[in-house]
């Protein structure tokens, strides 16, 4: 006698659902507020997804849940499938179309991706961007935990579960006060190896760039301050306090406007890439695909 198979689907896309959001919680009553359940639901969701799975996606940690290695292995499978669902979902109803969800370093969010989210809406005006600013290092979290689609950071980094590949071009400048001493003439190394220094926080990618091009140069880099926002770097060099270091996408406007002016150096041009970020095992749904192809395709702004 053959015996049949059962071949019917067992799990469900709300199993999916609460394993995905207990990932990034850490616990189902996190994940239960995510996504609008009791945590009883979320609870006997888990439960029967890795009853239908025969295998523990989490590890008991006392009160917190720790993926393990089945649960790694499943996460970018059930991302995937639920960012196609929520595609399908969009194709009938405006309201619960699947966001496009970005996460970008400083520089880029502040500077370059409002206008291409701009120009991308114009074409898409039914598509929901969600755009977190955070340090390179966040960016790879977020990316890595698939709480993001799409990255964007500053610099070449590498990370074992993610591409990064090469999109634009950035450059380095030096800024100071229009009053400053040395805003009217070109400072030599002697000069700025002398100057009070007002830099980016450390782990930020513009704080890196600025190490990379100025340490190596100087005998010796006197920091006075270091902030955690471009804006703020340039509202205390603006005040006279030292001089600074950022992108020029950061102070193209404000030298424009003359409240900062681009100190010329005896130091050589330093240039950077700036690279879109994306997980390795996730394929990206229509409209990330959509976007990434938006940013490549137009031509960068001087």
């Amino acid at each position: 006698m053959t015996r049949k198979i059962d071949h019917r689907l067992k799990l469900t896309l709300r199993q999916l659902e609460v394993f995905a959001a207990v990932a990034r919680s850490g616990t189902t009553r996190g994940a239960a507020d995510e996504i609008s359940r009791s945590q009883s639901a979320a609870s006997n969701a888990l439960g029967e997804l890795e009853a239908v799975l025969g295998a523990q996606l989490f590890d008991r940690m006392g009160k917190r849940l720790v993926i393990n290695e089945n649960g790694r292995a499943l996460l970018p499978r059930a991302a995937a499938l639920l960012e196609q669902a929520g595609e399908t979902q969009s194709l009938f109803t405006r309201a619960h179309a699947a966001p496009l969800r970005l996460a970008s370093s400083y520089t880029i969010g502040e500077y370059l991706l409002p206008a291409l989210i701009a120009s991308w809406k114009a074409q898409h005006p039914q598509s929901h961007v969600l755009l977190d600013i955070v340090n390179t290092h966040d960016v790879f979290e977020r990316v890595g935990a698939f709480e993001a689609d799409i990255g964007f950071i500053e610099g070449t980094h590498s990370h074992p579960e993610l591409t990064v590949r090469k999109w634009r071009s950035d450059e380095m400048v030096v800024i100071a006060a229009a009053g400053h001493p040395m805003a009217r003439q070109r400072a030599n190394l002697r000069q700025l190896s002398q100057a009070t220094w007002v830099l980016r926080e450390p782990g930020s990618g513009t704080r890196e760039a600025s190490d990379r091009w100025l340490i190596p140069h100087l005998a010796a880099v006197h920091v006075e301050l270091e902030l955690g926002s471009n804006e703020a770097v340039k509202r205390v060099v603006a005040e006279g306090l030292g001089l600074g270091c950022l992108s020029r996408l950061a102070v193209k406007e404000a030298i424009a406007q003359g409240w900062l002016v681009e100190v010329a150096t005896t130091l050589p041009p330093m240039q950077r890439t700036l690279s879109i970020v994306r997980h390795r095992a996730k394929k990206l749904g229509t409209g990330a695909e959509g976007f990434v192809r938006h940013c490549t395709a137009l031509p960068a702004q001087p």
